[in-house]
C-alpha cells in the first residue's frame, strides 16, 4: 500500500515521501498515529501544492540535525554502575541512563529511542554508542562505565605529596585573609585615633598654659 509520510519514519523516509508499506501497518499504526496518509489522487495533488513548504521545513530540519551532530560527536558520558566479579555489571546500562547522562553532563537532550548501544552494555570500560539524529545523520558518543564503589572511595587528588586545595579550602583561606585585613585596618584606625587623642591632649595642655599665663598677666596688670 502506498502512503504519504507526514513526518520522519525512521529507516523509511521523511515528510512528503511516498513509500510502500503493509496495509495492516498503515491502517493499524501509521494512520492512527498521523504519521502518514493514504496516497490517494487527491492527497497526491495536495502534496504537490505543498512541496515548497515541505522543502523549507526539510532544510530547517537538516540544519538543526547538523548542529546536534556537531554537539554530540565525540562526547563522553560517565555512568557509575554496580559491578560484580570480573567487571561484569548487575544488569546492563540502559538507553534512558545514557540520555539522562547526556542531559546532565552536556546539557544535550536526545530521545532515548534514538540511542543504539548495538549490544547490551554489561561490563565496565569504554563503549561506543550511536545516536540517530535525523534520517541518515548519526553521531557516535562514548559511554564510560565505572564501578560506583570506586567513585565513592576516591581520595582527593594530590600533587607532589601536597593535597590540592578544594574550592571550600580556597574560600576559607580568602575569608581568613579578609579577616586579617580587617584587623589590620582596625589596628591602624585605633593607632590613628590614639595619635589624634595625644594631639588633642597636648593642645588642651598648651591652652591651659596659655590661659594661666594670660590670667597671670591680667593679675599683674590689675596690681599695677
Amino acid at each position: 500500500m502506498k502512503v504519504i509520510l507526514l513526518e520522519e519514519l525512521r529507516g523509511k523516509g521523511g515528510e512528503g515521501d511516498v513509500i510502500d508499506v503493509a496495509t495492516g501497518y498503515a491502517v493499524n499504526y501509521l494512520f492512527p498515529k498521523k504519521i502518514a496518509i493514504e496516497a490517494s489522487k487527491g492527497n497526491l495533488k495536495q502534496l504537490e501544492l505543498r512541496r515548497h513548504n515541505i522543502a523549507k521545513r526539510e532544510t530547517l530540519r537538516l540544519d538543526t540535525a547538523d548542529k546536534l551532530l556537531e554537539a554530540l560527536e565525540g562526547k563522553v558520558v560517565r555512568i557509575p554502575s554496580k559491578v560484580g566479579e570480573e567487571g561484569q555489571l548487575f544488569g546492563s546500562v540502559t538507553t534512558t541512563q545514557i540520555a539522562e547522562a547526556l542531559s546532565a553532563l552536556h546539557n544535550i537532550e536526545v530521545d532515548r529511542k534514538s540511542i543504539d548501544t548495538r549490544q547490551a552494555i554489561k561490563s565496565i570500560g569504554e563503549h561506543d554508542v550511536e545516536v540517530s539524529i535525523y534520517r541518515n545523520i548519526k553521531a557516535t558518543i562514548q559511554v564510560l562505565v565505572v564501578d560506583e564503589k570506586a567513585i565513592e572511595e576516591e581520595e582527593p587528588i594530590e600533587d607532589d605529596g601536597v593535597a590540592l586545595e578544594t574550592s571550600e579550602d580556597v574560600e576559607v583561606t580568602e575569608n581568613e585573609a579578609v579577616a586579617e585585613d580587617v584587623e589590620d585596618v582596625a589596628a591602624d584606625a585605633e593607632a590613628e585615633s590614639t595619635k589624634d587623642d595625644d594631639v588633642v591632649e597636648a593642645a588642651i595642655e598648651q591652652a591651659d598654659i596659655v590661659e594661666e599665663n594670660d590670667d597671670s598677666f591680667k593679675a599683674d596688670g590689675e596690681e599695677a
